[in-house]
Order: C-alpha cells, then sequence, then structure tokens
C-alpha cells in the first residue's frame, strides 16, 4: 500500500473532500483500521484514560506514547501516524526537540502539541529541523484544569478572535495540521476557511476538511462521561469493521456529525 502522506491530506482539502482519523493504541486495532480504509491515525494522550484508567491525559508519559506508537506502526505501515507529545513534554522547545525525536525514531509521522500562539517558536523550529506539526486549539484536554473541566471553547466573539489569531500564528510558523476540539460550527467553519492546511475537527460540526474520534467513543465503550460529539459505529452494525466503514462513509459523505454532535 501508497504511504498517505500530507501532501495527499492537502489536495483532499483542496477538492474539498472530507477524510476519516481516528486514535490507535495496539497493532490488532491499527491493522483493522488500515484494512478498512483509515489512512491517518492518532497515537494520543487519550490512552491516559482509555486504555490506563486515569482520569485526565496529564499521567501519560514520552514513553506511553512510544511503546503505543511503536505497536501502531507495525499494525499500519503506510498510514500517516500522528503522536501526541503529552502534559509538560515541550514545555521548552529544547524539550520538545528531544521528546519529538524520540516519537519519531518509534514510528511517528508527525506530532501533535496543544497551544496557541507560545508555541510558534517551538512550531517554527521543529519544522525546520523537519518535524512536521500538528496544532491542536479549542478543548485541550492537557488544560484541563486551567479551564475548570472539559468544556466548549470559542463561544464569545472574542474567544473566537482569539483562536483564529492562534491558528493562524500556528500555521504561519509552520504547522502542518489542526485539530479543532468542541468549538460551535461556525467557528469551525471559519478556521477551516481561513487556513490553508487541513483541519480535523471533533465536536467541531461537519465544517471541518476531517473529522477524528477516539476508537473507544466509535465503538460505543466508553465508560462514564460520553461525549455528545460521539457516536457509536458499532451498535447496529454487526461488527467492528463494519462499524470502521460505516464511519468513514458517514464522514466523508458528511452525515457525521450531525447536528445533535455539534455546538453551536
Amino acid at each position: 500500500m501508497k504511504p498517505t502522506t500530507l501532501s495527499w491530506l492537502r489536495k483532499r482539502k483542496e477538492q474539498k473532500l472530507r477524510f476519516a482519523t481516528i486514535t490507535a493504541y495496539d497493532y490488532s486495532f491499527a491493522k483493522l483500521f488500515a484494512e478498512e480504509g483509515i489512512n491517518v491515525m492518532l497515537v494520543g494522550d487519550s490512552l491516559g484514560m482509555t486504555v490506563q484508567g486515569h482520569d485526565s491525559t496529564l499521567p501519560v508519559t514520552v514513553d506511553d506514547i512510544i511503546y503505543h506508537t511503536r505497536a501502531v506502526r507495525r499494525g499500519a505501515p503506510a498510514c500517516l501516524l500522528l503522536a501526541d507529545l503529552p502534559f509538560m513534554a515541550y514545555a521548552t522547545p529544547e524539550q520538545a526537540f528531544d521528546n519529538a525525536a524520540a516519537v519519531m525514531r518509534a514510528g511517528a509521522n508527525m506530532v501533535k502539541i496543544e497551544g496557541g500562539r507560545w508555541l510558534v517558536d517551538t512550531v517554527r523550529m521543529l519544522t525546520e529541523r523537519a518535524v512536521p506539526v500538528c496544532g491542536h486549539l479549542g478543548l485541550t484536554p492537557q488544560s484541563v484544569n486551567i479551564f475548570g473541566g472539559y468544556k466548549v471553547q470559542g463561544r464569545d466573539d472574542a474567544a473566537a478572535q482569539t483562536l483564529l489569531d492562534d491558528a493562524l500564528a500556528l500555521e504561519a510558523a509552520g504547522a502542518q495540521l489542526l485539530v479543532l476540539e468542541c468549538v460551535p460550527v461556525a467557528l469551525a467553519k471559519h478556521v477551516t476557511e481561513a487556513l490553508r492546511i487541513p483541519v480535523i475537527g471533533i465536536g467541531a460540526g461537519n465544517v471541518t476538511d476531517g473529522q477524528i474520534l477516539v476508537m473507544h467513543d466509535a465503538f460505543g465503550i466508553t465508560g462514564g462521561h460520553i461525549p455528545k460529539f460521539a457516536k457509536n459505529f458499532l451498535s447496529g452494525a454487526g461488527d467492528m469493521r463494519a462499524a470502521v466503514r460505516q464511519y468513514v462513509a458517514e464522514v466523508e459523505s458528511g452525515a457525521y456529525p450531525g447536528d445533535e454532535h455539534s455546538f453551536h
């Protein structure tokens, strides 16, 4: 299988063709996802909650990300693989360099980091050193203690303008992708249209270039609170492979996320 590249994603955006992505943490699911048409995967620090059983992403370490990145890469050798740099792994550019290098050596194609304009220098320097960067704005789970919980971001005009300014600054610094999490649909549409780089949404409506779901949400096995944007594709699909195919088809057609999964 031909490897998926960032240029392929940029072409999808230019052609207004949506694409589906998903989190993956092990060999078996990565292989299944690749076989059923998912070309982009994320080893997310969400593994702290879904795999390790913590109540946030904060306990996840770089070594945890490396371990799971190696497993996913073996299962999906041709996918475009993103990997999170976890909490406090990029507090300084020097930390970001060392930790990004370790994650890339484990098999990631790019790293994802949470935050706005304060990361501009780090994004620029990583990009100059051949490390592609995916930004992450809106609800950034590593900042849960600042936000006071998992809350929708960018609801008022000032917050929306700040988020847009952050997105433009990250793109100008060299970011190649952007994840928008839990923001109103109108803001997500504005940001997606303003940026040249592909935008991947989660809880941002069906107006972004791509969608991502935590795999546990897509299969309806999330414990405790179920996010509004989640959909159980396994229910009624019959098996996991059919559920993945349905997820991909609904993302590409724009049927998912629907209005019931979106914020306004």
